[in-house]
């Protein structure tokens, strides 16, 4: 499996909740992808390498990053394509748990999109995780899946915590900030605006996101470096999410999607009908960042 995909990720520091937390997403992408190939990036307080020495899996310890410390996306992309040899990367969240349906959607688009290229994300589930989930116990994704069913929140169109991608990425991927506003929106911009087909497998794919407070937000350059992403991005004209993409994967396979979605990816490109959604995008972007 290691010559289709490898997932790799940014952690913060194993300290405090985000210890639990991590450990919970790891290992759960130990379990529900066999095979893969798992890299971590360390952190500011070099913690992940002990960590992922203990959980059997790869750890990069140099990254460029910018003066505050934080990773900047194309090292940390060129870095992980560098040690990848697959034929997919897959960046995510050290914060979400993965179950057998990921790795599974992943072979099912593989095999529609025969050879071409694609990028596929989805929304994430919302879940208070208190305790180290036993992964020793077989129905343990049963378990949480109806937990999040029955206690977690669907997250909205806009949060997206994977982003799965070709090894070579067929566009420049740009020196953003890891973990502010600005990179995941713009992957989708730039993959419309290329004509790589978009796919939300939100329909297919459980995964969970674990809660936790944000203290990255009490950082004086929280929001420098939100301003230089947007920036960067070309600002909240190419914000894209979840809304404008061209299929929805299902457990049967890519549909185009309902109304009134279908608008939405039909007129993503469509420069008026981007000016339109400025202002509610400027305001969503305020509320959720400020």
């Amino acid at each position: 499996m290691d010559d289709i995909l490898t997932i790799f990720s940014t952690p913060r520091p194993f300290k405090g909740p985000f210890d639990l937390i991590q450990r919970n997403a790891i290992e759960s992408w130990i379990k529900t992808c066999p095979g893969c190939k798992i890299i971590l990036f360390e952190d500011e307080e070099k913690t992940t390498c002990k960590v992922a020495e203990e959980l059997g899996v790869r750890c990069i310890t140099s990254v460029e990053r910018d003066e505050f410390g934080t990773p900047l996306l194309n090292d940390v992309y060129k870095k992980a394509r560098e040690a990848a040899g697959s034929k997919l990367i897959v960046h995510i969240n050290t914060d979400i748990i993965l179950t057998d349906s990921f790795l599974k959607a992943v072979i099912q688009v593989l095999d529609i999109m025969n050879g071409k290229p694609f990028f596929m994300s989805g929304r994430r589930w919302d879940l208070d995780v208190n305790s180290q989930i036993d992964f020793s116990k077989t129905d343990w994704q049963k378990e949480i899946i109806e937990l999040a069913g029955n206690n977690g929140d669907l997250h909205s169109l806009s949060g997206m915590d994977y982003w799965i991608l070709p090894a070579d990425p067929p566009f420049e991927i740009l020196p953003f900030i890891i973990g502010r506003p600005g990179m995941d929106s713009w992957l989708v911009y730039k993959s419309r605006e290329i004509r790589i087909p978009f796919i939300d497998s939100t329909a297919a794919v459980n995964v969970i996101h674990q809660n936790h407070n944000y203290p990255q937000k009490k950082n004086h350059f929280f929001k420098i470096e939100k301003e230089r992403n947007l920036k960067l991005s070309g600002g909240l004209i190419n914000v894209m999410t979840l809304r404008e993409a061209d299929f929805i994967l299902t457990k049967t396979g890519l549909e185009e999607p309902e109304f009134p979605r279908i608008i939405f990816a039909k007129l993503a490109l469509f420069y008026p009908w981007r000016l339109l959604l400025f202002i509610k995008r400027a305001v969503s972007y305020s509320s959720a960042y400020k």
